[in-house]
């Protein structure tokens, strides 16, 4: 891959969720899908072969790698560096080389799967909202200010963000009319309230690879945050509705 920084975006982007992770890769490409360790967020990836300048897989395999350890090494990555991952099965150990004015080569163990992959999520969502990556990040640093908590609403015309606490509240309103939110659809209003630590989370970590997201909900049911990714793979996070008690 000639822009290793991508590939370091990228696995900062499943950190914000997971300390292991279980890498799919085949003849097609590579592929995550896992929830995080308390089951109420899900990452979604995928980075098709033919994101890469040079891509080989002769067997199906699967990864375990320490996602921590491996964003450590990818600290070092530098502005014009290119990055080759190669993984010798004999050895157990995922070879990291970036390439610039000089080579480096790091290595790191792969580990034990500990899992099977989780289904992909069957779910009817009843909203939809495409909007800039910006947008949606400054709603939730706007409602951080008050709550740990934020309540999406879709209705006519406009998705509104809501927060409140002991001492305050905020509201956003996007209107459809607005440049920051490029297209809506819903075939009900809807409205849900989610944990702002996990969505800035991922937010903060997609925010450096996508410049878009698209929002689906349902009413108290889980929300959809699908990151548009400039090479060909998927970025999606699931994250599970704090619901409300009387």
């Amino acid at each position: 891959m000639d822009n290793a920084r991508f590939w370091k975006s990228l696995i900062g982007t499943i950190s914000a969720l997971l300390d292991e992770g279980n890498f799919n890769v085949d003849a097609e490409g590579i592929r995550l899908r896992s929830m995080d360790p308390s089951h109420v967020a899900m990452v979604d990836f995928e980075l098709s072969k033919d994101a890469v300048e040079e891509y080989s897989c002769s067997a199906p395999l699967k990864l375990c790698i320490n996602i921590a350890e491996m964003l450590k090494l990818l600290r070092r990555v530098g502005g014009d560096e290119s990055i080759e991952l190669t993984y010798d099965p004999s050895k157990a150990r995922l070879d990291i080389v970036l390439k610039s004015n000089y080579t480096r080569t790091f290595s790191i163990a792969t580990l034990e799967p500990t899992t099977d992959e989780v289904p992909a999520p069957k779910i009817a969502f009843n909203a939809q909202a495409r909007i800039t990556t910006d947008c949606l990040k400054n709603a939730i640093d706007d409602a951080a200010t008050v709550s740990d908590h934020i309540q999406f609403e879709m209705v006519e015309g406009k998705l509104v963000m809501r927060s409140s606490g002991d001492l305050g509240s905020a509201t956003i309103e996007v209107e459809e009319t607005s440049e920051e939110l490029l297209n809506m659809a819903f075939s009900e209003p809807s409205q849900a309230t989610f944990s702002l630590s996990y969505l800035s989370d991922m937010v903060k970590a997609a925010s450096g690879l996508s410049d878009i997201v698209t929002l689906e909900f349902s009413t108290n049911m889980p929300i959809r945050l699908n990151f548009e990714l400039p090479q060909k793979g998927q970025l999606q996070y699931y994250l599970a509705p704090r619901i409300e008690t009387a």
